[in-house]
């Protein structure tokens, strides 16, 4: 005779998205520890955009695309090197960036990450960032908040919760607020621009939207990915100077479910290709678009 589960032991064997996401996520970095160990023998070659690609980064989005298949064939997959999969269930994406800062990973950096993402009706609700090589891992459900773990044994452990540094009193719309165009009142002092702890990556990028704010907010080195700690409060502020949706979706809702505000600089809010900024607070993140418009415009009347 069949013996029914009762519904809580049929609850705990169903895997969650987030715990496919940490799977997946670790089996990617199985893949790449090895590649980063040996990268004099690493095939490399120049995308058209002349960015770097390896065979690690193929090979990463493979074992992670085969995770997916097997646990949510339905579902469709994006990747930065494999491209879109469609999949049954539409309203059901997943985002790869593979080996996200793979001029870093070529050079023996142990910056880059692996980037994962779910995105559901167009909305990102969970991502996951690893910094495979520092052992460290980044991850946030949305409305769960946002945590840091490490990887041990190939397990993730000793859950952290997220959240941004706290800063002045200050004005401005909240993450969900209705002024997505960008456009605060009051200067860079209003948001607490001026001497907040700032970091560009990459750094050597679009030196036309760094240089403004470096002038009043020095921008300083980063051994995570600077989104990741103003998510952490070890930041204020942080410029991401270009990428494509698998360079945003995960981090921007790390660092917005740890209380931070996130937009491109046309004042998205959802992740998307361009540069974007992670602030602590929603008035520092206006406060930026409004020092980086006023940059632009000066430039264009010169």
């Amino acid at each position: 005779m069949p013996v029914e589960l009762g519904q809580n032991m049929q609850d705990d064997l169903v895997e969650t998205d987030l715990e496919l996401a940490h799977r997946a996520v670790l089996t990617g970095a199985a893949v790449a520890l090895p590649h980063f160990a040996a990268l004099a023998d690493l095939p490399r070659e120049l995308k058209a955009d002349g960015s770097v690609v390896t065979a690690a980064d193929r090979a990463v989005e493979t074992a992670i695309r085969e995770v997916l298949a097997a646990a949510r064939p339905h579902d469709a997959v994006l990747g930065e090197e494999h491209g879109e999969s469609a999949g049954p269930d539409a309203s059901r994406r997943w985002i790869i960036d593979p080996i996200d800062g793979t001029a870093l990973f070529v050079k023996g950096d142990d910056r880059w990450l692996i980037l994962m993402a779910l995105e559901e009706d167009g909305e990102v609700v969970v991502g996951v960032a690893a910094h495979p090589a520092q052992g460290s891992i980044f991850w946030a459900v949305r409305g769960a908040g946002a945590f840091e773990g490490r990887v041990v044994g190939g397990r993730v452990v000793a859950a952290t919760p997220l959240h941004v540094a706290a800063g002045p009193d200050e004005g401005g719309t909240d993450e969900g607020g209705t002024d997505e165009g960008g456009t605060g009142e009051g200067g860079a002092d209003e948001g607490g621009l001026v001497g907040a702890r700032f970091a560009a990556v990459p750094e050597t990028w679009a030196p036309h939207l760094v240089g403004p704010i470096n002038e009043i907010a020095p921008a300083l080195p980063w051994s995570i990915h600077p989104g990741l700690l103003v998510a952490r409060g070890d930041l204020d502020l942080a410029i991401q100077t270009g990428g494509q949706i698998w360079d945003f979706a995960a981090t921007s809702l790390i660092l917005t479910e740890a209380g931070g505000s996130f937009s491109g600089l046309n004042g998205r809010t959802r992740p998307g290709p361009g540069a974007s900024l992670y602030a602590r607070s929603a008035a520092l993140r206006l406060a930026t678009l409004d020092l980086l418009g006023d940059a632009r415009h000066a430039g264009a009347t010169s």
